[in-house]
């Protein structure tokens, strides 16, 4: 087995750690001291559980002003659950099918009332490579539901993607580049009912680890409230992206359509 895997199973099998999932599944974007409150350990237990949370990936942290916030990333339970299924079922399991639900089912609120989507995903590849995949119609096609992005990357220009007939199906601008590490664009779908919500922003920023691989942290933020952009998101859209992308680039491949 992976040891992306193992650590994921051995993360979860904590009944603690599973304690602090729930409580972020009940409200996301928690500090360290709203969760020791909730747990009858100190708070350096806390501390040693969520780190391990945390290197499973199964928790995202942001800093925000001073304090740093907590919240569930449901991106590695998306690819165990791709990976056993694809092999073994063509029925979802219910157990793990149940707990991808109530993993991507958090609420994102942070303390400020403010939805907030993060996610967090290492990927066995170079960060230039990473970066080509986020940003280049050749790449996007194949793992973002068949969408071309046009962009220059330019502060101000167009961050639009296109389906396979050319309509546009997201639309945005640019508000920050920095290749290959850091990118900030808005976000606007035109997908019905989400056209009718205010544009929101996406953060993606690419970190180089050692041995060629890129910790990816995708932040989606500034929803007015959980609107069908925030809702529809949540309950999938950005976990099946980022996993296809890391599939592609790690295999060549991407995920089998219907999954």
């Amino acid at each position: 087995m992976d040891m992306e895997y193992e650590s994921v199973f051995r993360a979860l099998a904590d009944p603690t750690r599973r304690r602090l999932l729930d409580l972020l599944f009940e409200r996301d974007g928690r500090t360290l001291t709203q969760l020791e409150s909730q747990l009858p350990i100190t708070r350096f237990g806390v501390m040693k559980h969520l780190r391990v949370l945390e290197t499973a990936g199964l928790i995202a942290t942001r800093k925000v002003g001073r304090e740093k916030l907590h919240y569930l990333n449901p991106v590695p339970i998306q690819l165990i659950s791709d990976r056993w299924l694809n092999k073994y079922a063509a029925v979802r399991a219910s157990a793990l099918a149940d707990l991808k639900a109530a993993l991507e089912g958090g609420n994102g609120m942070s303390p400020d009332s403010k939805p907030r989507l993060v996610y967090q995903i290492i990927i066995r590849a170079p960060q230039e490579r990473v970066w080509q995949a986020i940003t280049t119609p050749e790449f996007t096609s194949r793992y973002y539901y068949g969408s071309t992005l046009t962009t220059d990357l330019t502060v101000g220009s167009p961050f639009t993607y296109h389906m396979p007939n050319g309509a546009p199906i997201v639309e945005g601008a640019v508000l920050a580049s920095d290749p290959p590490n850091r990118l900030i664009h808005t976000y606007h779908s035109l997908w019905p009912p989400m056209n009718e919500d205010a544009p929101t922003k996406v953060t993606w920023e690419l970190e180089s680890m050692p041995g060629g691989i890129t910790k990816v942290t995708v932040v989606h933020e500034d929803f007015q409230g959980e609107t069908a952009t925030y809702t529809g998101l949540q309950t999938g859209g950005w976990t099946w992206i980022l996993s296809n992308m890391k599939t592609l680039l790690e295999t060549g491949e991407p995920l089998p359509q219907g999954y």
